[in-house]
């Protein structure tokens, strides 16, 4: 079970030798001048340290870049279940997944127009997403509803003649900030009283250019704006693009969005994984260094069994979504349902609760920009609210058990 292939052992030694010698050794000064450069919301002025391009360019070259695209011409044709072990080591840097063009959203929007582009999107909106030219964003959530209910959309995209006219207001607009970002898939209600529910949203892209479409604001997670990357607010107002700027046709949107959350949700919760590995590196290597009472602090107060717990908990979440990843690959997103809520709950809690634990141990350092462990914790709460919050994938797994014994769906009043 697991097995990898030579190929995929290459990529794997490969990229964890560029994290190592690349990335790591100058991770902590490039935050410190992502803080310099960027010190205020306005995202009109945010720009990337120097060493983001040039490393994004190395890595290029070394043929470490789309690695989580299965195609063998586009991106390095390795399946989920290849690529997640990949995703795992990039998850110990809070760059490296941009460094390698495999950073949401814009490898869950290539994915999404590989899969659902025509030949003319692809054209326009994937190539230079694949060549590392642009940057994108993906404007799903609402601040006016409950986005635990994707149907609960208020945002339109209106077909008028061979145009479609967009309105409405999205947040939590991941990469919105990015200087390098040109357009947004937006998704939105697309009324048709002729289809159900689930075939009345499309996703459409729109350049971010497009008159009508304007930023209102850069929302901060803890404080932290996240520039130059960004998590904003932007309204659309009367927007008008080509119909023929629709991914996959209207009322396609919640199809194309499981096809594109299915894998992202591996590649998301490898990346925890890889950062809660980080962090009990962390913790052991504080808890012995530093001492308290005549001991290293590791070996006071019940710590010993805290290193050990974490241990547990990251195998058990890694090993869980590696059968998610593999069991996708074999019969497809949705025979693994069951399995990829349930690691969209595990992942993200194990990397929390790990983070959390390394926190104490290094007491007030710990909560301090001086280590990775504020910026792990952001992403692990986040996550457990991204892409669906833990109380609708639980849902669905109770659900789905149900199903497996015979219960019909319970009727809504």
């Amino acid at each position: 079970m697991f097995n990898i292939s030579e190929r995929v052992q290459d990529f794997y030694q490969r990229t964890q030798d560029f994290i190592q010698q690349e990335i790591e050794p100058i991770e902590d000064d490039f935050w410190q001048q992502c803080h310099a450069l960027n010190p205020s919301g306005d995202w009109r002025t945010w720009q990337w340290p120097e060493q983001y391009h040039s490393l994004r360019q190395k890595a290029k070259q070394a043929g470490l870049w789309n690695m989580f695209l299965p195609d063998d011409q586009l991106g390095a044709g390795l399946s989920v279940t290849d690529y997640a072990p990949i995703a795992e080591l990039t998850g110990r840097s809070l760059i490296a997944p941009n460094i390698f063009n495999c950073n949401a959203p814009d490898s869950g929007n290539m994915e999404l127009l590989w899969r659902y582009g025509n030949d003319s999107q692809k054209q326009r909106f994937l190539t230079p997403l694949l060549e590392g030219k642009t940057r994108s964003v993906f404007c799903m959530t609402e601040p006016s509803v409950a986005s635990s209910d994707a149907t609960n959309m208020q945002a339109t995209a209106i077909i008028e003649g061979d145009e479609i006219v967009l309105n409405g207001r999205k947040w939590w607009s991941s990469g919105l900030g990015d200087p390098d970002v040109d357009f947004i898939i937006f998704m939105a209600y697309t009324p048709d009283n002729n289809k159900d529910r689930h075939h009345q949203h499309s996703m459409v892209l729109v350049p971010i250019d497009a008159e009508g479409v304007s930023i209102q604001r850069m929302l901060q997670v803890f404080g932290d704006y996240d520039a130059p990357h960004g998590h904003g607010e932007v309204e659309f107002n009367n927007v008008r693009v080509p119909v023929d700027n629709i991914i996959g046709g209207p009322g396609m949107g919640f199809e194309i969005a499981q096809g594109r959350l299915g894998p992202g949700r591996i590649h998301h919760c490898m990346r925890c994984i890889g950062a809660a590995e980080k962090s009990l590196e962390l913790a052991v290597h504080r808890g012995m260094s530093r001492t308290g009472f005549g001991k290293p602090i590791l070996q006071l107060g019940g710590n010993m069994e805290r290193i050990a717990d974490a241990r547990v908990k990251i195998d058990q979440a890694r090993l869980l979504t590696l059968y998610a990843a593999q069991k996708m690959d074999e019969k497809g997103i949705k025979a693994a349902l069951t399995e990829i809520s349930a690691i969209k709950v595990v992942a993200p809690t194990v990397l929390q609760e790990v983070v959390d634990m390394a926190m104490q141990i290094h007491g007030g350092m710990g909560v301090s920009q001086d280590t990775m462990l504020p910026r792990f914790y952001a992403q692990a709460r986040s996550l457990r609210l991204a892409d669906g919050p833990d109380e609708v994938h639980k849902t669905m797994i109770a659900k789905l058990e149900l199903k497996k014994l015979g219960y019909s769906r319970p009727r809504s009043k």
